[in-house]
């Protein structure tokens, strides 16, 4: 919720209202009670956000984030098929070209 700034057009008194963005604004003056008082408009305060930080990526559609997790398993799945073909195919190889380069000379 925002603070808004008034103005009082009978009195001149000026002040700040912590009020929801959707509430009409307020017509009577604090000060004097005439029904002069305005909004003013101005920068604002803006929004203050707080806690450990705010990505672009917090507020995904659901539809992307459901492919961003079909992506995620099919990329770990691809890296653990490449692993365990690796480590079968080490083993082997190494002992044939061991063999072969130690016959050819």
């Amino acid at each position: 919720m925002p603070t808004y700034d008034y103005i009082c057009g009978a009195c001149d008194a000026h002040w700040e209202l912590f009020q929801s963005i959707k509430a009409s604004p307020v017509r009577k003056c604090p000060e004097c009670g005439k029904m002069k008082a305005k909004r003013q408009i101005g920068t604002g305060a803006g929004v203050i956000f707080k806690g450990s930080g705010f990505y672009q990526t917090d507020y995904r559609s659901d539809s992307y984030k459901k492919g961003a997790d079909a992506a995620k398993k099919s990329q770990s799945e691809a890296k653990s098929e490449s692993k365990s073909e690796t480590k079968s195919s080490e083993s082997s190889p190494k002992a044939e070209s061991k063999s072969s380069n130690s016959s050819s000379e």
